[in-house]
């Protein structure tokens, strides 16, 4: 529309230009701390010498090309920002990259303000991503005499069935998950990195994670999601009996942000595992927040429907009917 309102200055400071030749499909590899580089994507590069004259700031998130054709080609500009990358690569105006920019990302959505450390993964030279070796490692133990029949899985709605795939059960043993529910965590590649134990009773905490354990690296059940012949599209919901209830409704293609929160490691397993998204929040003014905040983020890479949970409800709190509903009407 002729009259939409575009904010600039926020669609510079908040898209990030590495985020946007991912979209676009430019390979690039990191030459040094806050620098990429690699081939000119632009139209106006025609020199066959300069063939890694590409670099990025993603500091200051900006880009520039040396090469005098496209020096020429630009009016003697050496670069510039994202807004000029995507009107040269769409031939268009910078009020219409802007945008394009802004229908895309959402403004802020798409930055990525996280170092690789806390990120947990990097551009290798190979262009492709590559995680870290700062992950959860395998346990060198599993807990024995899990009850999969015990009455809280039954008044959770769970069966003795989804809770043996799962390996989710009372665990009477010693030690800190002593009388809780035990909830095994997997890597992608599906070995068990930890327990997670729910209370059963008025015993605070509610959840107890093991020390040091940080949930923002992993996304539960994925090690299962990914082996859905059907995988190309992921239900996403916060919590582990959400995803346990999901998975009973016929979406076994169903993950758990363990939370609320969506981490940047999250992102990138999601992306570069599917190429749909249901977000599948709680019902509640967490989940509904948290759901304006997701969104926009994965839709930098994947497509995004909502399912929208009834006020006040939870995914672990409806039928299969309604489960199947609210799926096949997210929009």
């Amino acid at each position: 529309m002729a009259g939409e309102w575009v904010d600039f200055k926020a669609i510079k400071a908040n898209v990030s230009i590495e985020t946007v030749l991912l979209q676009y499909g430019v390979r690039v590899r990191r030459i040094a701390n806050g620098y990429l580089r690699g081939a000119c994507p632009l139209p106006t590069h025609q020199s066959q010498a300069s063939s890694q004259s590409f670099i990025v700031n993603t500091t200051k998130n900006v880009w520039s090309c040396q090469s005098a054709s496209c020096i020429a080609g630009r009016g003697g500009s050496i670069g510039g920002n994202v807004l000029d990358f995507v009107a040269l690569m769409n031939g268009c105006s910078i009020r219409d990259a802007a945008l394009s920019l802004q229908r895309s990302f959402g403004g802020s959505a798409c930055m990525g303000g996280l170092d690789r450390h806390e990120r947990g993964y990097e551009f290798g030279s190979d262009g492709l991503v590559h995680f870290s070796a700062d992950v959860p490692r395998p346990l060198p133990f599993v807990l024995p005499g899990i009850n999969y029949r015990h009455p809280y899985l039954a008044e959770r709605g769970i069966t003795p069935d989804v809770a043996r795939l799962f390996g989710v059960g009372h665990y009477a043993g010693r030690g800190i998950m002593s009388g809780r529910i035990v909830i095994p965590i997997h890597s992608l590649e599906g070995a068990l990195v930890a327990y997670v134990g729910r209370s059963i009773d008025a015993r605070e905490p509610r959840y107890r994670f093991p020390a040091g354990f940080r949930k923002s690296r992993l996304l539960f059940n994925l090690h299962r999601a990914v082996k859905d012949t059907k995988r190309g599209t992921a239900v996403i919901v916060e919590g582990f009996f959400d995803c346990m209830n999901v998975h009973q409704a016929g979406y076994q293609s169903v993950v758990a942000l363990m939370g609320s929160t969506l981490s940047e490691w999250q992102t990138v397993l999601l992306r570069e595992t599917f190429q749909e998204t249901v977000l599948m929040l709680d019902g509640d003014d967490g989940g509904r927040a948290a759901t304006t905040i997701i969104a926009p983020r994965l839709r930098c890479w994947l497509s995004v429907k909502i399912a929208h949970v009834p006020v006040g409800r939870q995914p672990d709190q409806l039928s299969v009917d309604e489960i199947r509903s609210l799926v096949d009407e997210a929009n």
